[in-house]
């Protein structure tokens, strides 16, 4: 049972009255086969009305449910023969940017995500998904190489944002992320950027420059994080909804404005509820994506891409 967020507390409450029933009933040997079916049947309902209202500050706590799919899980799900590739031939490598080749229902492609980390050591390992310059340059290496064999480039989008640190910032991460854009913008071979859970700032735009932009239907994807734009505009944090509200930060929104291209939908309840399901529904929107790009040559890749993103903003 994955665990419920602040909004989902009535939810909650009647899952908890289920759960004692059944322990209820197992001590007892009492048949509640139909009082547990009546409180599921209400579970369900108030799940699907909460669900088709969520305001953009409640999907943004979905999109960084900690139980949402991870790369890794992505990885095991879609990819086979997944090789890891290390290092960005310079520095380190940095943990928070993982990518390499992989086969896609048959197609070889060079699949590259965030991983934030599922466990307190794995979320320290990969530095919670916000990603150092070396990050950004194994991105950079792992696209060069992809154009240089032909294969297509996927990009699974989860990050907070780049790493703010001073260190980053002495390494060049500005120069980084946009070079990464760069990178992205300049390949020869299609580009699929899917936005699985949090798309934070160029952090994620440095991976998210594809031909075409995915996003899961309780995804957010913003310049700034709710809460850093309430602290200019408002000097707190207490803000964060309402700046949320304005940023539109949404898939539905950003579906409307030309950002994204397509909407994967989630399982009821958000991915975390059903990982699998989530997975197959990705695997299946970038299967249509690459199959879509697949007759365009490297020119007209380049092109598309370039008219795409320079159409944003226009009214």
């Amino acid at each position: 049972m994955p665990s419920f967020l602040d909004f989902e507390k009535p939810i909650a409450q009647l899952q908890g009255q289920i759960d004692e029933l059944r322990e209820t009933a197992a001590d007892g040997g009492v048949d509640i086969a139909a009082d547990v079916a009546r409180l599921q049947a209400k579970s369900d309902k108030l799940l699907r009305d909460t669900f088709a209202k969520l305001t953009p500050w409640q999907k943004t706590q979905v999109a960084r449910h900690p139980e949402r799919p991870h790369f890794r899980d992505y990885v095991a799900g879609l990819f086979d023969e997944f090789v890891p590739l290390a290092g960005d031939r310079a520095f380190a490598d940095d943990q928070a940017i993982v990518g390499g080749f992989a086969t896609f229902r048959g197609r070889r492609v060079m699949a590259i995500g965030h991983e934030k980390g599922w466990d307190i050591a794995s979320r320290l390992k990969h530095n919670f998904g916000s990603a150092k310059p070396e990050g950004y340059r194994k991105a950079i290496r792992l696209v060069e190489l992809a154009d240089r064999f032909g294969l297509p480039v996927v990009t699974l989008v989860d990050t907070a944002g780049a790493f703010p640190g001073v260190q980053a910032e002495e390494r060049g991460q500005a120069e980084a992320i946009a070079r990464s854009t760069e990178a992205c913008l300049a390949a020869g071979v299609p580009v699929v950027a899917a936005i699985v859970g949090e798309g934070g700032s160029g952090g994620a735009v440095a991976l998210a420059a594809g031909n075409r932009v995915l996003m899961f239907e309780h995804a957010v994807y913003s310049v700034i994080s709710p809460e850093g734009c309430a602290a200019i505009l408002w000097r707190t944090s207490d803000k964060a909804p309402d700046a949320a509200e304005a940023m539109r930060i949404t898939a539905q929104d950003l579906r409307g404005l030309g950002i994204v291209d397509t909407i994967v939908p989630e399982p009821l309840g958000g991915a975390h509820r059903d990982p699998a399901a989530a997975i197959q529904a990705l695997g299946d929107a970038l299967a249509q994506a690459l199959d879509s790009l697949a007759p365009l040559d490297g020119k007209a890749l380049r092109q598309e891409r370039r008219q795409k993103f320079l159409a944003m903003g226009r009214l």
